[in-house]
C-alpha cells in the first residue's frame, strides 16, 4: 500500500518584479497554508519522504506545513523537476520514487496536480486550489506500478473558512 499526499503551493504574490520561479507567498497564501496544515495535524500519521518543487512559493509552503505538522526536515528534498505545470515530470518523479517509501508528500504546481489527481484518483476535482491537499491511496507495492487509486481525503482552504 502506498499513500500520496499532494499539496499545491499557497497563493503567491505578483507584487514583486521577479521571475516566476522566485515569486513569494501572498499574506492570504500564508494564512491559507496555516489553516490547512492545522487541520491536517493528527490526520497525517507518518511520512517517509517529502518532495517539493524548488520554486520559492513551493518551498515556503512546505516550510509552513513542516512546522505545523512537526515534520523532520531531514526527509525533505527539493527537486527542480517538480517545477512542472503539465504533469509528465511529476509522474516521472513519483514513479521513480524508492519503493521503501510508503507515505510520500509532494508540494507542487497546477495544472500538474489537478491532472494527476483526475488521472490517478477516484474522485474528479475541477481544480486543486492553492494550499489544497489531496490524499490518494494506491494498492501497489512499487511506485513504478502506479495505477488508479482511491482518493481518501481532499482539503481546500475554502472548506475550512465557512
Amino acid at each position: 500500500m502506498k499513500n500520496l499526499i499532494l499539496i499545491r503551493h499557497a497563493k503567491s504574490s505578483w507584487e514583486y518584479n521577479v521571475i516566476d520561479h522566485e515569486r513569494p507567498l501572498k499574506k492570504r497564501g500564508i494564512n491559507d497554508a496555516r489553516i490547512v496544515s492545522n487541520f491536517l495535524r493528527g490526520k497525517i500519521k507518518s511520512l517517509d519522504k517529502i518532495l517539493s518543487s524548488d520554486a520559492l512559493r513551493t518551498k515556503l509552503t512546505a516550510q509552513i506545513f513542516l512546522e505545523k505538522l512537526n515534520i523532520d526536515e531531514n526527509i525533505v528534498e527539493y527537486n527542480h523537476s517538480l517545477y512542472d505545470f503539465e504533469g509528465s515530470d511529476l509522474l516521472r518523479v513519483i514513479k521513480s520514487s524508492d519503493n521503501s517509501i510508503n507515505n510520500l508528500m509532494i508540494f507542487g504546481h497546477n495544472y500538474a496536480l489537478t491532472t494527476f489527481v483526475n488521472t490517478y484518483g477516484s474522485e474528479y476535482i475541477d481544480n486543486v486550489p492553492t494550499s489544497g491537499v489531496v490524499v490518494i491511496e494506491f494498492d501497489i507495492k512499487k511506485w513504478q506500478d502506479l495505477e488508479r487509486g482511491t482518493t481518501i481525503l481532499k482539503v481546500f482552504p475554502r472548506d475550512l473558512k465557512k
